[in-house]
C-alpha cells in the first residue's frame, strides 16, 4: 500500500499551478538529472519538451513553459528567490540559450517548447522531454503530472512500495483511519504523527511542519500588503490589501508577519468582520499563487488559500493562545484527509473539475478545524465529507487559462465552506450519518469521470468561453 506523507501533500513551491507550474518544473528536474546519469548533457545537446492535453491547452496561462525553463535551467522551486523569476527567464527567451549542469546550450522556447493538442492515455497532464545528442542518439522520458506538484514517469503506475518502510497504521480509506483511531484510542493527528515517527524524528516532524505553516502565514501577509493588478491579460486588480486596509484598526502597530497576527488577535471583530477577514485570507494567498509567488500546495496551488485561512481563523477568532502544538495538529490531521482523497479518488483539476481542488482542501481544512474544537475522530470525516459533498460537480474552467478567475474568490468560498462543515458536524452523533466519507469519495471520483473533458481545466467550456477576455 502506498504511504503518501503529510510532508508528501503539503509542498513548499512556487505559483500559479501545482499541476501546470510545480509539475513541470520538478520533471524538466529529474529528467535533466536522468540526462545527467545517462551522460547525455554537452554543449551541442539539443533539449525538447511537447506538452500535452491539459498542460498544452492552458500551458500558458499556468506558466507552465516557464516552468520547464526553470527546471532545466537547475532551479529548485522551495528555495529559488521568487523575485528572481522573471529575469531569469527574460534571459533564456533573449539568448535563447540555457545553461545545464555548467553547459550552455542553444535553447530557442518558441520551438523548444510545443504545445500539442492531443491527450496522452494515462493522464491529462503528460509530457515528453527529449536530448539529441551531436551524433543524433536520442534520450527521452515521458512524465505525467497528477496534481498537488506529484508527478510520476512512464511505468511508474506499475511501481510497488515493497522496499518502502513499515508504517503501524496503513490506511487506504476512511474506514481503516477509523478502526484505528477506535482501537487505540487516538486521535486523527496522534495516528498520523505515529506513522510519520517511521521516517522522521518528532524534531523534524514539528520543525518541517512549522515550516509550511511560516510559509503559508507569509504568503497571507504578502498578499494582504500588496497592491496593483496580476499578471497576465486579464489586468486583475488585487483586492486582499483593500480589505486588510479597511480592517486593521492599528496599521502602523506591526513590522512583520507574526505582529500583524498578534495585532489581528488583539482585536475584537463582529462576526462580519471576521467573514471578511477569512476571505481576505484566502483571497490572499491566491493573490500570492497567481503572481508566481511561493505558496504550500494544500493539496494545490489553485487551492492554496483554504487551509491557511481556516487555519488562521482558528489561531485569530476561535483560541487566541492557540500555537505550535495546535498548528501542527491541524496539519497533520488535513494532510491525512488530502492523502485519502488522493488514494481514492484525485487532486487533480485536470482529472476531476475544481472539485478535486478546492473541494478535497476545504474537506482538509474542515476536519482539521473539527479536531483542534474538540471534535472525535468521526467527526472530523463527517466535517470533511460535509465539506466535500456541497462541492461536488464543481468544475475547473478558468478564463484564459490563468488561476485567477474564478480560481481566487474559490478559495474565500472553499474555506467558509470548511468552517460550517465543522460547526455542522460538532453538532452531529456519527451513528446518525448517512453518507459516509469513503462514499463521497467514491462519488466524487465518479463524478470526476462522468464530468465532460472541456470542464476540466482545459479553458473549452464554462465561465473560459462565456466571458470573452478581450472583455475583461
Amino acid at each position: 500500500m502506498e504511504f503518501i506523507s503529510v510532508f508528501d501533500v503539503f509542498k513548499i513551491g512556487v505559483g500559479p499551478s501545482s499541476s501546470h507550474t510545480l509539475g513541470p518544473w520538478k520533471a524538466a528536474l529529474r529528467f535533466i538529472e536522468s540526462c545527467t546519469k545517462a551522460e547525455f548533457i554537452a554543449n551541442n545537446t539539443q533539449i525538447s519538451v511537447s506538452l500535452y492535453g491539459s498542460l498544452s491547452l492552458t500551458g500558458k496561462g499556468h506558466a507552465t513553459d516557464l516552468a520547464v525553463m526553470m527546471g532545466l535551467a537547475g532551479y529548485d522551486p522551495v528555495t529559488v528567490d521568487t523575485m528572481s523569476i522573471p529575469n531569469i527567464i527574460s534571459g533564456i527567451q533573449e539568448q535563447k540559450k540555457i545553461v545545464i549542469q555548467g553547459h550552455t546550450i542553444d535553447f530557442n522556447p518558441a520551438l523548444a517548447i510545443r504545445f500539442e493538442h492531443e491527450f496522452l492515455p494515462f493522464h491529462a497532464n503528460g509530457m515528453i522531454f527529449l536530448a539529441e545528442k551531436e551524433d543524433g542518439t536520442v534520450f527521452s522520458e515521458t512524465y505525467y503530472s497528477i496534481g498537488g506538484g506529484f508527478i510520476i514517469w512512464e511505468g511508474e503506475e506499475m511501481s510497488t512500495f515493497e522496499n518502502a518502510p513499515d508504517h503501524p497504521y496503513p490506511i487506504q480509506n476512511c474506514i481503516e483511519l477509523m478502526v484505528y483511531c477506535k482501537k487505540h484510542r487516538k486521535s486523527i493527528s496522534e495516528i498520523v504523527l505515529e506513522n510519520e515517527l517511521i521516517d522522521r524524528t518528532s524534531t523534524e516532524i514539528q520543525g518541517g511542519l512549522l515550516d509550511i505553516w511560516h510559509v503559508m502565514l507569509d504568503s497571507i501577509y504578502t498578499g494582504c500588503h500588496t497592491q496593483g493588478y496580476l499578471p497576465g491579460a486579464l489586468k486583475v486588480k488585487r483586492r486582499a490589501s483593500d480589505v486588510t486596509n479597511k480592517l486593521m484598526e492599528h496599521k502602523n502597530s506591526y513590522q512583520n508577519a507574526t505582529e500583524w497576527m498578534e495585532s489581528i488577535r488583539s482585536s475584537n471583530p463582529n462576526f462580519q468582520d471576521v467573514m471578511k477577514w477569512v476571505g481576505s485570507f484566502g483571497i490572499a494567498v491566491n493573490e500570492v499563487n497567481a503572481a508566481f509567488g511561493r505558496v504550500v500546495t494544500a493539496p494545490t496551488n489553485g487551492s492554496a488559500g483554504v487551509i491557511p485561512a481556516v487555519l488562521m481563523y482558528y489561531l485569530c477568532f476561535v483560541n487566541k493562545s492557540a500555537g505550535n502544538d495546535e498548528i501542527v495538529r491541524f496539519l497533520l490531521t488535513a494532510g491525512e484527509i488530502g492523502s485519502i482523497f488522493k488514494k481514492g479518488s484525485t487532486i487533480s483539476a485536470a482529472m476531476g473539475g475544481c472539485q478535486a481542488e478546492i473541494g478535497v482542501s476545504s474537506a482538509m481544512a474542515a476536519a482539521g478545524l473539527t479536531e483542534l474544537m474538540g471534535g472525535s475522530p468521526e467527526q472530523c470525516t463527517i466535517a470533511a465529507e460535509v465539506a466535500m459533498e456541497h462541492h461536488l460537480g464543481m468544475t475547473c474552467d478558468p478564463i484564459g487559462g490563468l488561476v485567477q478567475i474564478p480560481c481566487i474568490e474559490r478559495n474565500s468560498m472553499g474555506a467558509i465552506k470548511a468552517i460550517n462543515a465543522a460547526a455542522i458536524a460538532l453538532d452531529r452523533n456519527p451513528e446518525d450519518i448517512k453518507v459516509p466519507l469513503d462514499n463521497v469519495i467514491a462519488t466524487m471520483w465518479e463524478t470526476a469521470k462522468d464530468m465532460n473533458r472541456k470542464y476540466k481545466e482545459t479553458s473549452e467550456g464554462g465561465l473560459a468561453t462565456a466571458v470573452n477576455i478581450i472583455d475583461c
